[in-house]
């Protein structure tokens, strides 16, 4: 506000004021790859503060960075990280599913696949987190506001989204094959963040899990020592247990 008292000051984008942008490029939990140590992306309103911007950060990020010609640049490429990511797991989480039903191991067919030197070592799992599972919605969002209705990145994200239910589902086809009584049964789920070795509980998709065996009436006591219990309970109603009972070791 004016210091007078009247209404606030109009200011003009790139005359008054200007914007300088980097975006995050960190992977929670890796003890290798650390801010310094991640080439850095980074980008202005104008090239003078770009050049400012990249200057700034060139003091403090060892493996060196990136400038890109404009803000809108350095968005997309971070986008496009998590989407290629997501996508890539979603085929893998969808061949997983094939050679399940074709009573092949999924874990020896990637380890037979990885000897050849361009095959990319991606893994089956839950895709969760703050970026990975959110930045492809922001980007179907953004393609089809100027009229492209993109299909894998979405069908890749249903397939991921979907993959809590399907191993739910694989566990309790299990019990049965093996006459354990589904309703009344407890289970322990050993993690609840949204990755290993890392206390981010931020858009984890074991809750997914956790909640359709709830809807078999399975009890679920959790345990991860990465957890803030009190987080947990407030954000998700799990209250993570101190440690697993003598009956699940």
């Amino acid at each position: 506000m004016h210091p007078g008292g009247g209404a606030g000051l109009r200011l003009t984008y790139n005359r008054d004021f200007f914007a300088g942008y980097s975006p995050e490029r960190i992977n929670p939990g890796d003890k290798e790859h650390r801010v310094t140590s991640i080439m850095k992306v980074t980008s202005g309103s104008t090239p003078e503060i770009a050049e400012f911007v990249d200057a700034l950060y060139r003091r403090v990020i060892t493996a060196g960075t990136h400038k890109a010609s404009s803000i809108a640049v350095a968005e997309a490429a971070k986008v496009i990280e998590n989407t290629q990511r997501d996508v890539n797991i979603a085929l893998i989480n969808e061949l997983a599913v094939i050679f399940n039903r074709l009573g092949i191991d999924t874990e020896e067919v990637l380890q037979a696949a990885g000897t050849k030197w361009n095959f990319l070592p991606f893994r089956p799992g839950l895709v969760g987190g703050h970026c990975i599972g959110v930045d492809p919605y922001y980007l179907t969002h953004r393609a089809q506001q100027v009229g492209y209705h993109p299909e894998m990145i979405l069908a890749g994200r249903r397939l991921n989204d979907g993959m809590g239910a399907y191993v739910a589902s694989q566990l309790i086809k299990q019990m049965i094959k093996r006459r354990i009584h589904v309703e009344g049964a407890r289970v322990l789920v050993m993690g609840l963040t949204f990755k290993e070795n890392c206390p981010d509980l931020r858009n984890t998709r074991v809750v997914d899990i956790i909640n359709e065996l709830a809807d078999y009436n399975v009890a679920v006591d959790v345990y991860d020592p990465q957890v803030n219990k009190d987080e947990a309970e407030a954000e998700y109603g799990i209250r993570p247990v101190d440690t697993p009972c003598r009956r699940w070791l």
